[in-house]
């Protein structure tokens, strides 16, 4: 079971995941200072604990440390779904309700992504005309 990021947790990794490179804590703090008073060692412990939770990893650098994430947003946003489904005791209706709820832009990227999976290709097959034998109209392949 995934556990929801908390409001600074989730401000660090926004910023780490749009960053998509190994980060510091004092360019996450640099960053984070434009919006809000924190200080240094706050944003510390938040990396460290995200890291001790398995969502960064970390190397060192010199004295300090550099974190990047594990696995990208889109990973943890389909886990949170996943989690949030599998609660329901009817899936079927909890995805109908899901759908119920999503704007037209919603609908269409969810069309593109059950494409993307090949599981709603874009255009339907061609009626199924028997085994494939090798002939053509024109008599059998050569």
């Amino acid at each position: 079971m995934v556990r929801q990021l908390g409001e600074l947790e989730n401000a660090i990794m926004t910023r780490v995941w749009r960053w998509n490179r190994p980060v510091t804590v004092r360019e996450v703090l640099l960053d984070l200072q434009s919006e809000r008073e924190i200080a240094y060692t706050t944003v510390m412990t938040v990396l460290d604990k995200l890291h001790r939770k398995g969502w960064l990893r970390r190397e060192r650098a010199g004295r300090a440390y550099r974190y990047e994430p594990v696995s990208s947003r889109e990973a943890y946003t389909a886990a949170l779904m996943n989690d949030a489904w599998a609660t329901s005791d009817n899936p079927a209706a909890a995805l109908v309700h899901f759908f119920g709820l999503m704007s037209p832009g919603q609908r269409e990227a969810l069309r593109d992504a059950l494409r993307v999976a090949a599981l709603f290709p874009a255009e339907p097959p061609p009626p199924d005309s028997g085994p494939d034998t090798g002939e053509t109209a024109a008599g059998p392949a050569r």
